[in-house]
């Protein structure tokens, strides 16, 4: 777990559009980071945070996934992509469909979400753009995976990263709350969004979601069943 936090941070460093704290050392037992003294948000912090955001996004590889597997709290994140699959397939293989498994080996799956799920992979290729390049993301941010940093802009930490659709990395943020309009105005400004993200998004709350079912249990399943129904009307 720490090796791939640490591999994740390195990946989020190289861009250099984000602060990101330096990994000091790495093992099997503890990771050490660099000590973020907290700071006071600028005035212009959220402008400044979907700029930099966006400017992550640009930052594009040939393939989807990652080069080592990670985890999404305590759940592990498969990150092997084949060259030649296409975004929906990844994003159903290796997000939805194994925490789906991962749901059924734990008991939280009855008859109904199964058949529902089913009849979603069914609709999948039509619900996703396989056109989609594959973007850096931060794989999990929401307000408790950044700080402020002493100059006052965002820091980001505790990453899942990989490649994949940005517009899943923004859902994340929209997952308990989201952030300042300002934050999605200025992003959008430095890079626009295709057309029908607010209809994607829900898909890529489901994957968060069904992680939260598997963590801490069938309180989240009845929005589970509520995305996954979105998608089949």
């Amino acid at each position: 777990m720490f090796e791939s936090e640490a591999a994740g941070l390195a990946e989020l460093k190289k861009v250099n559009v984000i602060k990101v704290p330096e990994v000091i050392h790495v093992s099997n037992d503890f990771l050490l980071l660099e000590y973020v003294s907290p700071g006071i948000k600028k005035l212009n912090f959220w402008e400044l945070f979907g700029r930099s955001f966006a400017l992550l996004h640009k930052f594009i590889a040939s393939t989807f996934g990652f080069y080592t597997d990670n985890y999404l709290g305590s759940n592990l994140q498969i990150n092997e992509s084949k060259t030649s699959e296409g975004w929906a397939e990844f994003f159903f293989t290796n997000r939805l469909l194994i925490q789906f498994k991962l749901a059924e080996k734990n008991n939280l799956v009855d008859s109904l979400f199964r058949n529902s799920f089913i009849k979603l992979e069914k609709r999948i290729n039509s619900i996703l753009d396989n056109q989609v390049l594959p973007s850096l993301l931060h794989g999990d941010l929401w307000s408790g995976n950044y700080i402020i940093a002493p100059d006052g802009s965002a820091c980001l930490i505790d990453p899942a990263v990989y490649y994949g659709h940005r517009e899943a990395d923004l859902a994340m943020t929209k997952l308990f709350g989201g952030f300042s309009n300002v934050f999605y105005e200025s992003y959008n400004n430095e890079f626009p969004l295709d057309k029908g993200y607010e209809y994607r998004e829900g898909i890529y709350k489901l994957y968060h979601i069904l992680n939260h079912l598997n963590l801490f249990g069938r309180g989240y399943y009845q929005q589970a069943i509520s995305l996954i129904n979105y998608y089949l009307k």
